[in-house]
This record gives structure tokens, sequence and C-alpha cells, in this order.
């Protein structure tokens, strides 16, 4: 089965808000007296809106207590399982950059102040940038009881592990690779050794 690409609308954190947002203005924009039908047509979606951003809040309050949380963060690693990919010696030594690595220089920066350059990453299925409706594979750094957003994948290796390590969250498994942080100050980069990961997933 493969990984679905895109978070539903209904999932979309925003989606709650902007249907209920258009729907009470469209119902305040009517003249009851003017157009009565189509004043109590958009004011009973509006209370159904109403109704649907209660629903939604909660279930998002809820799921955000999860492990990981909508957005692919990890709470903890205490009630998942965790699929180590260790290095395999080879003549191309693969390696990927970790994508939007800029935007989370201080987490970077925390990691690296607790366990060095050479870290841990687990690789996080179904994550998402915020308010981004888009499902990547999240980069969560370990270090010394720390686990931080480093950012995603690039999409070439997204495309090709994506449905994998989809089908081991679904286990609640998540692979383990290695990874180094390189710099001595910001900006920093993450590169990931990927050498191990196609015996991981049993390729």
């Amino acid at each position: 089965m493969s990984e679905p690409r895109n978070k539903s609308l209904l999932h979309w954190e925003p989606f709650a808000y902007i249907l209920l947002i258009v729907l009470v203005v469209l119902a305040g924009s009517l003249d009851p007296q003017g157009a009565p039908v189509a004043f109590w047509i958009a004011a009973v979606f509006a209370a159904a809106a109403t109704v649907f951003f209660l629903v939604a809040f909660v279930s998002y309050g809820r799921r955000s207590r999860l492990n990981p949380d909508p957005a692919g963060n990890l709470r903890s690693l205490a009630d998942i399982t965790i699929v180590p990919a260790e290095h395999v010696p080879s003549e191309t030594n693969p390696t990927v950059t970790v994508a939007d690595a800029g935007r989370h220089q201080s987490a970077i920066d925390i990691v690296r102040s607790r366990g060095g350059e050479a870290v841990r990453a687990v690789l996080v299925p179904r994550a998402s940038r915020w308010l981004s409706r888009r499902y990547r594979i999240g980069v969560q750094l370990l270090a010394a009881g720390e686990i931080r957003h480093a950012g995603f994948l690039p999409d070439a290796a997204d495309e090709r592990w994506r449905d994998q390590l989809g089908a081991l969250r679904d286990d609640g498994r998540y692979v383990e690779v290695p990874a180094v942080i390189l710099g001595s100050q910001q900006p920093f980069s993450v590169d990931l050794d990927v050498s191990g990961l196609p015996a991981a997933l049993g390729e």
C-alpha cells in the first residue's frame, strides 16, 4: 500500500478555521430580509462549521499527545520500536543531506552540545511543516536523551523510501540511522548515513 502524499483536508489543521471564517462572513454578508432563504442556508452551514471546528479542535488536542504527534515529532522512544540501520562499508558510502536544516539550527545546536558531531537520527514518515498539507519524512536527531526535529529527507530519498518507511510506521517501527552534524557553529548541516537503510528495510 502506497503512502499518502498529502494530508486530507479534514486533517489539515487550518481547514476548520478557514471553513468557519468563510461561512460566518458569508452569512453575515447576506440580508435576512432581502434574501431569507440564502441567509438561513448560510446560517445553518455556519452553525455546522462551528460544530466541526469544535470537534476538530478537540481531536487535534488529542492527536497532539500521540507519539509521534501530527507534525511527526517524537515525544519519546519509550512506546515505539527502533529498527537500527547500521553503517555498511561500500565504495560509494551513500549519504543524504537533511533538507530544511536551516530552519532548525537551534535544535541541531542543542543536540550537538549534548552528543557531539556523531549522533543518531530517527526517520519519521508522515511528518510535515507547520500549516503544510504535504507529507514528508521527518528527521529526529537523538543525543543524551534529547530528541529534536532537524528537517526532512530530500525529495529523491523521500520518493525512494517513503512507502517502506510508512509500512514500518503502521507497525509502530521507525528506522534509526547514523548522522553527522557538520560545522563548528551555525549554520549547521546534517548528513545521514543511509548505507544500511536497504538492509533494514529488507531490500
